[in-house]
């Protein structure tokens, strides 16, 4: 099913500027077309969507899986991994991921 705000790759893919909206809204109980100002901060408010996506599509490409970008969004503690996981804790949380995403 394809709609133009399907932002998977050709692969299937979701990139993961979109996996962490994602993840955010299934832990906030809300749609991910919901997740817009004036309610929630854009995720450009704290890392550059384009940038983060093609680090992860490079590091893809040439097979290095190591890459992992920590960023706090919306009182979440967001971990983008290699491997294509998004994990998100509640921010200050010693827990387990709320929510453990992988990007295919």
């Amino acid at each position: 099913m394809s709609s133009p705000g399907n932002t998977s790759t050709a692969s299937g893919e979701v990139p993961p500027s979109q996996a962490i909206i994602e993840a955010i809204a299934a832990q906030e109980g809300v749609d991910p077309t919901e997740m817009e100002p004036p309610e929630y901060e854009p995720l450009y408010s704290v890392v550059n969507p384009e940038a983060l996506d093609s680090l992860f599509r490079t590091s893809h490409a040439t097979g290095q899986r190591n890459a992992v970008v920590a960023l706090e969004y919306e009182g979440y503690d967001v971990v983008v991994h290699g491997d294509g996981r998004v994990d998100v804790h509640e921010s200050g949380s010693d827990e387990s991921p709320l929510v453990d995403r992988v990007l295919e």
